[in-house]
């Protein structure tokens, strides 16, 4: 359930901004609804943050290191420390990386030590060095003397003296191109520094990894900025109010806007009496940025890893639908993995944490726990279609067949099903039946959504048009295993008991489109809600469509569930032969290994694409649901 908020105003003197808030604070439950504060505090709070998780970046992953426990002002000076070893370091590593390149345009000139050449040329004897391809020094005038340093196959090096330089023409310009710019420093004093240049890089990891015991008390400061920074936000982001008449003492007022729970007004009301703050309550309107707090049992709360993960949280004035995302993810996990096989492993992998968990007495992690849930779902699922590790069914036992369903187990995957009503002339695949059952999940759950939606219109005849959209649901529901499924075994001249089925279905779809247009948009007026269908009249008549887009849409569960178990059934064909081969067995396993584990990762994003798609948005949609919500947090002193 969504617990219920109250919204509240608390008004203070301006000059109790920081005491009140203290107060707030200890008391733990109020959310405030400021975003935005200013001031040179905040922004060194905010460097200070910057610093201290760079300092953690810096450090990286270190395994087996004992923790040293410091204050938040010693754990600042370390990542001071840390930050400068680390910009040294990098200057280090540029001045090393600029030398190497320095180093490799020498590398064909030998020792060069610019001072000797500078002695040259203070005697009179100023030379220019040149690097030139072989084939145009070739091509040089005679007039040019050269003195040829070195040949190489395809490259000449030659150096010119000054004189000679002066008598050239001008077409020996060009030699400027390919003359050698000389280093500042001699090679052999570069080839030492990038030597120190080393050594102080080394010194400075070794330095940075004896830091590393300190980095649980880093992180642990900067969750304790993180808590300044909120207080630093909220005292200075608060409105304030100038009340004193003119030519009279000041008197200023600060107010701001939050949200309480319900149940917990009645310590707000106390606190805010023996302080003397104005406290306004007021119920939260659809205008209010009003946040979300879910409250359900230990077994539906097993969810909220994963919608936390998906950052999904609904509206105040939304559904919370954890209990049924719990029940359909689920099955969609079982469908889409397939495979019991592959299931018993994510049960195995699911086990060891929990076990851990219960031999160190420790509380259990609900991730886990939804892991093995997943897990199980996998296991039914393949124990009802009768699918082990892509195995064909001559493959397995006799007792692990007959706990499939024939309908759509695979040891009947040739059989044709023949409904009562078709005498035997049609029937149905073991596919088509798979089909079925995704196309009724489909219903099932959509349906639930408009039947949510009658609840909450109850006393309104708004809520024909959610009866008017189960009812397209149903009458759609039938179409589409018409058109998709089976149109002979499911055709509109079927009658069943005296029932004309297809007929039934037409008029579904048509009484509940009618009540759907008439009612959806009900506010106190048929006429305005009528009026307000023909305005959307096209989204309105593209609904229907979508009705049946939606219901088709669960297919994705059967064809991705297809495609994994084709995917592992390959894999044991490549790997089957090599497994009676004792000098290939290894390769055989290698390939099964990686093949299968390819197989569950693909299976895995599957889930995240299509089954998590299915709850939030095919669904969701259906309940009008955004998901345009944000997490209830109580401004309070310890970090959750």
């Amino acid at each position: 359930m969504i617990v219920p908020m109250k919204k509240v105003s608390l008004i203070i003197r301006e000059n109790k901004k920081d005491e009140t808030l203290k107060k707030l604070r200890k008391l733990g439950i109020v959310h405030i609804e400021i975003t935005e504060g200013s001031g040179e505090r905040l922004a060194l709070l905010r460097e200070r943050i910057a610093l201290l998780e760079n300092a953690i970046f810096t450090i990286g992953k270190q395994k087996n290191i004992e923790q040293k426990s410091v204050s938040a002002e010693e754990a600042l000076s370390v990542a001071t420390r840390i930050q400068t070893l680390d910009a040294e370091k990098k200057q280090c590593v540029a001045d090393r990386i600029s030398l190497n390149s320095e180093l490799d345009r020498l590398k064909g000139w030998g020792d060069i030590d610019p001072s000797s050449i500078s002695e040259l040329e203070a005697k009179g004897y100023e030379i220019s060095f040149y690097e030139m391809p072989k084939n145009e020094y070739e091509l040089l005038a005679e007039n040019i003397k050269t003195v040829r340093i070195d040949t190489e196959k395809s490259t000449v090096r030659f150096m010119l003296f000054k004189s000679e330089r002066e008598e050239l023409d001008e077409a020996a310009a060009t030699l400027n191109v390919y003359r050698l710019a000389l280093p500042q420093f001699s090679t052999s004093e570069m080839k030492q520094r990038l030597s120190q240049l080393s050594t102080r890089i080394d010194e400075i990891d070794a330095a940075i990894a004896a830091d590393a015991c300190y980095i649980e008390s880093i992180k642990a400061a900067v969750g304790v900025t993180e808590k300044e920074i909120e207080f630093e936000t909220y005292a200075t982001g608060m409105a304030d109010e100038d009340l004193s008449p003119e030519s009279e003492a000041s008197l200023s007022v600060s107010y701001f806007t939050g949200y309480i729970e319900a149940e917990n007004l009645d310590k707000l009301k106390q606190t805010a009496q023996n302080n003397s703050w104005g406290l306004l309550v007021e119920e939260p309107s659809v205008e209010d940025n009003v946040p979300t707090k879910l409250k359900n049992n230990k077994f539906v709360s097993l969810i909220y890893p994963l919608t936390d993960f998906l950052g999904t949280v609904p509206g105040y004035f939304e559904y919370d639908i954890s209990g049924w995302f719990l029940a359909f993810i689920l099955i969609f996990f079982g469908i889409i993995f397939g495979d019991g096989g592959y299931g018993l492993l994510i049960c195995a992998v699911a086990a060891i944490p929990i076990i851990k968990s219960l031999i160190t007495k420790k509380q259990i992690s609900p991730m886990f726990l939804l892991v093995g849930l997943f897990g199980l779902s996998t296991v039914l699922w393949g124990t009802l279609t009768c699918t082990w590790f892509g195995l064909s069914p001559e493959q397995l036992p006799g007792w692990l067949k007959s706990l499939s369903i024939p309908v759509i187990s695979n040891v009947y995957a040739d059989k044709i099903w023949h409904p009562f009503w078709t005498g035997g002339t049609v029937g149905l695949t073991t596919a088509q039946n798979l089909q079925i059952f995704c196309f009724s999940l489909a219903l099932i759950q959509l349906t639930v959504a408009h039947i949510k939606g009658v609840f909450r219109n109850k006393g309104s005849i708004k809520m024909l048009g959610d009866i008017g959209s189960i009812l397209q649901l149903f009458g759609i529901y039938y179409l589409v295993l018409s058109l998709v499924v089976n149109a002979e075994v499911f055709s509109f001249g079927l009658v069943i008991g005296g029932i004309p089925i297809g007929t039934v279905a037409i008029a579904l779809i048509g009484v509940g489109f009618v009540l759907s247009f008439v009612f959806s948009n009900y506010e106190g007026s048929i006429i305005k809600s009528i009026l307000s269908s023909l305005t959307n009249i096209v989204s309105v008549l593209l609904g229907v469509v979508n009705v049946f887009s939606d219901i088709v849409s669960y297919i994705r569960l059967w064809a991705v569930g297809l495609a994994g178990a084709a995917i592992s059934a390959t894999v044991n064909e490549l790997a089957g032969p090599l497994l009676g081969n004792f000098m290939f067995m290894i390769l055989a396993i290698v390939l099964l290994v990686f093949g299968h584990g390819l197989n569950m990762i693909l299976n895995i994003l599957s889930v995240i694409v299509h089954g998590i798609r299915l709850n939030t948005l095919e669904f969701s949609s259906h309940l009008d649901m955004s998901w345009s919500g944000h997490k209830f947090k109580p401004f309070k002193e310890q970090i959750d």
